[in-house]
């Protein structure tokens, strides 16, 4: 899913979403609705990119911890903390099934 991010490309979602995919923070349910999401992101962030920090899995659930970089009212690099992210996702055949997350995300910094 991050590569697929980072490298822009939304066809791919429909390789790494179940078709009934359900974003419990955007609470929506679909993979259209992801691609809407990810395509409102880019054209606000045309520099955008996500860096995995950590992932944990264990049997269908996985964590991820990811930093956001790359933003365009970000503050300079080293200045204050990019902007961090906490997902949760539960798999389903071999595809991202549902997805839970906190982000840091529009937070001041402190």
């Amino acid at each position: 899913m991050y590569e697929a991010f980072n490298g822009r490309d939304l066809a791919a979602l429909e390789t790494v979403l179940a078709p009934d995919f359900v974003s419990h923070p955007l609470r929506t349910t679909g993979i259209g609705a992801v691609a809407d999401a990810w395509s409102k992101m880019f054209a606000a962030h045309p520099d955008i990119q996500v860096t995995v920090e950590d992932m944990l899995v264990d049997g269908d659930r996985v964590a991820v911890r990811s930093v956001l970089r790359g933003l365009s009212n970000s503050v300079p690099a080293g200045a204050a903390p990019a902007p961090t992210m906490m997902e949760f996702f539960r798999v389903r055949h071999g595809l991202i099934a549902e997805l839970w997350g906190l982000s840091s995300l529009g937070r001041p910094a402190g």
